[in-house]
C-alpha cells in the first residue's frame, strides 16, 4: 500500500491564483484589456519629453472626427521610413526628421487627434505579438460604437479592436492625458500578485 501525502495549499496562494485566473479569463472576454490606474510606470522617465503632449486637452470641442481623416494621418505617418530612436521624439521632430519609430509616429498621431477634438485616446505600450522581442507603441481610440487600434508604424488604416486576434496588440501600459494605467494581463502586474 502506497500512502500519498498532499500538502494543503496556503489560503493566500489559492486566493491569488483564483484572482489571476479570473482576471485572465475576464481579459479574454472583453475587447479591451482591463486597465488599472497606477502612479508610475517603468516608462515615466523616458516619456518626460512628451508628457506635455499627452497632458494637453483636446483643443477643439468634441466632434465627430472622421475615420477617413484619421486613416489619412495614419497613411502619412506610415509613409515615413522606420528608424529606431532611443528617446521619444516629439511630433515636431517626427515632422522634421527623415525617419521615425513607432513611439514617435504614435505620439504624433495622438497629438493630431487631440488637436481635432478626439476624446477617449490612449497611447499604449505593449507587444504587437507574443513572439515580439521588443515592445511596441500604438494609439487606441474608443468611439461610441467601437474601439480602434491605430498603428501608424505597421498598419495603413485604423483596425477595429474586435477584428484583431486577441494574441495581437498585447497592452502593458497605457497613457491618457495625465493618467497612467497598467493592463491586467501585463507581466508586471502578474508579478506583483
Amino acid at each position: 500500500m502506497v500512502l500519498i501525502s498532499l500538502r494543503p495549499f496556503v489560503p493566500r496562494r489559492i486566493l491569488v491564483l483564483a484572482a489571476a485566473i479570473i482576471g485572465l479569463c475576464a481579459v479574454s472576454c472583453f475587447a479591451n484589456p482591463l486597465l488599472f490606474a497606477v502612479d508610475n510606470t517603468p516608462y515615466d522617465r523616458q516619456m518626460a519629453r512628451i508628457r506635455s503632449i499627452l497632458a494637453t486637452s483636446a483643443l477643439r470641442p468634441e466632434q465627430n472626427l472622421s475615420l477617413e481623416l484619421v486613416n489619412h494621418w495614419i497613411e502619412d505617418l506610415r509613409g515615413i521610413p522606420y528608424g529606431f530612436s532611443t528617446e521619444w521624439k516629439t511630433p515636431t521632430e517626427v515632422a522634421r526628421d527623415a525617419v521615425a519609430d513607432c513611439k514617435g509616429k504614435a505620439v504624433t498621431l495622438y497629438e493630431r487627434m487631440r488637436e481635432h477634438g478626439a476624446r477617449n485616446l490612449r497611447l499604449v505600450i505593449g507587444k504587437r505579438a507574443p513572439s515580439s522581442r521588443v515592445t511596441h507603441t500604438w494609439v487606441e481610440w474608443s468611439t461610441e460604437s467601437r474601439t480602434y487600434v491605430l498603428d501608424p508604424a505597421i498598419n495603413w488604416s485604423a483596425s477595429p479592436l474586435t477584428q484583431i486576434p486577441t494574441s495581437f496588440y498585447i497592452s502593458y501600459y497605457a497613457f491618457s492625458g495625465t493618467r497612467k494605467y497598467c493592463a491586467a494581463a501585463s507581466p508586471g502586474l502578474l508579478a506583483k500578485l
